[in-house]
């Protein structure tokens, strides 16, 4: 079955660089019942660079929402999360922290940097699945989104 064309679909960006789990994401944000469009980066300074507008990027829409991988070469997700926090143009955006990472130090300290969520990326893809649509449902169909661009 083809997505339905929407007019105005939520913006995702997800930071990812596991090929596979982006896949995933991709399938299941494809199949789900809210119109999106994704976008993906692989590390964290592309993240930097999408959400500021930057270099290959200038053309890149302000994202609704952020999902965002905490383990990535270069900068890492809780570097991006800092610097998404500490800059005025950016805070409002909506960060989901999807992780593989369990530690209770690592929850806390997202939380710290005010991510706006955490999840812990399953193992099996029936998981990862419902864990994708979970998420889609909360934050693109539930949850009040704040306005493209903030004045």
């Amino acid at each position: 079955m083809d997505p339905v064309p929407c007019a105005s679909p939520i913006e995702v960006l997800l930071v990812e660089d596991n090929p596979g789990d982006v896949r995933l994401t991709r399938e299941a944000l494809k199949e789900g019942r809210v119109c999106n469009s994704l976008s993906v980066v692989a590390d964290g300074v592309q993240a930097m660079a999408f959400l500021r507008r930057q270099g290959v990027y200038a053309g890149a829409p302000r994202p609704d929402v952020i999902l965002l991988d905490l383990d990535l070469p270069g900068k890492n997700g809780r570097e991006v999360l800092q610097e998404v926090r500490a800059d005025a143009a950016l805070r409002t955006i909506p960060v989901v922290v999807v992780t593989a990472t369990e530690a209770e130090r690592e929850l806390g300290h997202v939380y710290e940097l005010d991510a706006d969520c955490f999840v812990t990326k399953p193992v099996g893809v029936d998981q990862f699945l419902r864990v994708v649509d979970a998420v889609e449902d909360l934050w693109l169909a539930v949850v009040v989104l704040p306005a493209a661009d903030p004045a």
